[in-house]
C-alpha cells in the first residue's frame, strides 16, 4: 500500500515536470500515455529519455569576466550585423540570415582570413593530425566521441609520451559511452605518461538513467590554439581498415587554421570545464589570436542540450530554407523530425534541386527502417535519394548554390538536434563548396538513385518494419 502511493505521487510529480517543461503537445501526451500505462518502466523510460534539457540544464557557462566579455561583444556584433555586411565576402552576404541566427543562438561569430583544408576519409584525416601534433609547442587538446584502443590509438599514445617530455601539455576528452570499451590499462598508461583525460558523462551509479541519453558526440583537435580540427571522424582503426561488416567508413574532416580556431578551442574549453570542474582552460593563455591564414570564412556552431536554443536543427533548418539553386546532403543518419522534414520537402517543391545521400548499409537495424520510413513522403515531394554502397558512408554535409557549406559532426535526427552536443562549420567559401560538391557528385557516380515508382513497390513487412521503427525515432 506504501510502495502504490508513493509510485503514484511520483508518478504525479513527473507529470507536472513534463507540463513544466515545455515540450510539443504530441509528445507530452504520448509521455503521459507511457506513464500511466507502463509502472515502473514508464517511470524509468521518461528520466532517461523523456526530460526537456534545455529547460533543466545539465549545466550553465561559468560567467568568468572573460566569458561576461566575450558574450557582450557577441550582443554588440548581432545588433551591429547589417551595418557591418559591407566588410564581409558576398558568400556571408548571401546567407547572411544564417550567419546572424548562428551569432544568436550559439554565440559563435563569423571569422575571415581562415585556411580550410578538406581531409577526405582516415588516412588523410590522420596523417595531417599526428604531423601538426608533432609540432606542437604548447599543448594539444583532443575530444572525441569514440576514442577506440588499436594501432592508430597506440600510435597518438606513443606522441602524447614524446610530446609531454618536451613539455607540451596533453588533454584528451572522450564520451562516456561512445568510447566506453577503453580498458583501464591504457587509460592508466595515459594518465601515467601525464595526460590529463576525463570522460564525459561516465557511466556512474546514480547517474546513469537521467545521463545515459545525452552524449558528447563532438570531434575536435587543437594544436597550440593555431590549428584545429574537426568533422566525422573518430579516433578508430576502423577508419583505416574498415569493418568486418559494413567495409570502409567514408568520411569528411576538416583542418582549419586561423582566427576561427578560437572558437574551436573556446567549444572544448567549456566542455573540458563540464567534464573536470576545472576553469583552468578559460585563462586567456589557452585563448590566443591566431593571425588570418586563408581567404575562407567560417563560422561554427555548436548545439547541445545545455544551450538556449536547438541551434543545429534552426542552422539545417535556415539552410535548406534559404537555398534558390539546390542543396545536396550526405548524412547517415536522417530521422529530421517536423521541422526539418518540412524544410527539405518545401525546398524541393518549390523547385530547388534537393539531393539526399545516405549509405545503402546501415550500423544500426532500427536506424535503417528508422530512415526508410521518411523515404516515400521525401521521394513524393521530389527530393532525389541516392544510396551509397560502398562501405559506410558517415560524412555529415549539406552544400548549398555553390556558395556555403557545412561539415561537421551533427546527423539529421532527433539525437544530435536534442540530446547530443555537437559542433558543425559552415563554410562561406565559394572554392571550398565546389571541392566539396565535386566530392559529392564523385559519391554520385557510385551511387544508386531510388525511385519513387520502385520504393512503392517494397514488401509489406519493410513497410510493417518501417512503421514500427518509426515510433523510436525521438530516442535513436
Amino acid at each position: 500500500m506504501v510502495y502504490s502511493i508513493l509510485y503514484a505521487l511520483f508518478t504525479l510529480l513527473l507529470i507536472v515536470v513534463l507540463f513544466l517543461t515545455g515540450v510539443r503537445p504530441v509528445k507530452t501526451l504520448g509521455w503521459l500515455l507511457v506513464l500511466l500505462l507502463l509502472p515502473f518502466i514508464g517511470m524509468v523510460l521518461f528520466l532517461m529519455f523523456g526530460l526537456n534539457r534545455r529547460r533543466y540544464k545539465f549545466s550553465r557557462l561559468q560567467r568568468s569576466p572573460r566569458v561576461q566579455n566575450y558574450l557582450e561583444r557577441v550582443a554588440e556584433f548581432y545588433q551591429s550585423f547589417d551595418r557591418q555586411l559591407n566588410q564581409f565576402p558576398p558568400e556571408l552576404k548571401r546567407f547572411a540570415k544564417l550567419s546572424r541566427l548562428l551569432v544568436k543562438n550559439a554565440n559563435l561569430l563569423p571569422y575571415t582570413g581562415n585556411k580550410v583544408q578538406l581531409l577526405r576519409n582516415g588516412p588523410a584525416t590522420f596523417e595531417a593530425m599526428l604531423a601538426d601534433m608533432e609540432r606542437a609547442e604548447h599543448f594539444i587538446h583532443l575530444q572525441f566521441y569514440i576514442f577506440e584502443e588499436g594501432e592508430l590509438a597506440d600510435r597518438m599514445a606513443g606522441l602524447f609520451e614524446r610530446k609531454i617530455r618536451e613539455g607540451v601539455e596533453v588533454r584528451l576528452l572522450f564520451d562516456g559511452i561512445g568510447s566506453r570499451q577503453l580498458s583501464r590499462r591504457f587509460l592508466r598508461r595515459l594518465r601515467e605518461m601525464g595526460v590529463r583525460l576525463f570522460g564525459f558523462l561516465p557511466l556512474k551509479v546514480g547517474w546513469i538513467v537521467t545521463t545515459v541519453n545525452y552524449r558528447n558526440h563532438r570531434k575536435i583537435t587543437i594544436v597550440d590554439g593555431k590549428i584545429g580540427y574537426t568533422g566525422g571522424i573518430n579516433v578508430s582503426d576502423k577508419y583505416l581498415k574498415g569493418d568486418p561488416n559494413l567495409g570502409i567508413w567514408h568520411d569528411m574532416h576538416l583542418r582549419l587554421e586561423g582566427p576561427v580556431v578560437t572558437s574551436l578551442q573556446s567549444i572544448f574549453a567549456i566542455d573540458w570545464q563540464f567534464a573536470s570542474g576545472s576553469e583552468a582552460l578559460l585563462q586567456a593563455e589557452y585563448h590566443v589570436q591566431p593571425e588570418p591564414a586563408g581567404p575562407s570564412t567560417v563560422q561554427l556552431v555548436a548545439g547541445g542540450p545545455d544551450s538556449d536554443f536547438p541551434a543545429i536543427r534552426q542552422q539545417y533548418f535556415t539552410l535548406l530554407n534559404e537555398a534558390n539553386d539546390y542543396v545536396y546532403v550526405i548524412n547517415p543518419y536522417v530521422i529530421p523530425g517536423e521541422a526539418v522534414l518540412e524544410a527539405l520537402k518545401t525546398a524541393a517543391l518549390s523547385g530547388v534541386d534537393v539531393r539526399l545521400m545516405v549509405p545503402e548499409k546501415s550500423d544500426n537495424v532500427v536506424v535503417k527502417w528508422s530512415i526508410r520510413s521518411y523515404f516515400q513522403e521525401l521521394l513524393e515531394s521530389e527530393v532525389r535519394i541516392f544510396l551509397y554502397p560502398d562501405g559506410f558512408l558517415h560524412s555529415k554535409i549539406m552544400i548549398a548554390d555553390d556558395v556555403l557549406a557545412s561539415v561537421g559532426t551533427a546527423n539529421l535526427d532527433f539525437r544530435s538536434f536534442e540530446q547530443n552536443f555537437e559542433v558543425n562549420a559552415v563554410l562561406y567559401d565559394r572554392q571550398v563548396a565546389r571541392e566539396l560538391k565535386a566530392n559529392f557528385m564523385e559519391y554520385l557516380a557510385e551511387s544508386r538513385e531510388l525511385f519513387l515508382d520502385e520504393h512503392l513497390q517494397r514488401p509489406w513487412d519493410h513497410r510493417l518494419l518501417e512503421g514500427v521503427a518509426k515510433l523510436f525515432s525521438p530516442i535513436l
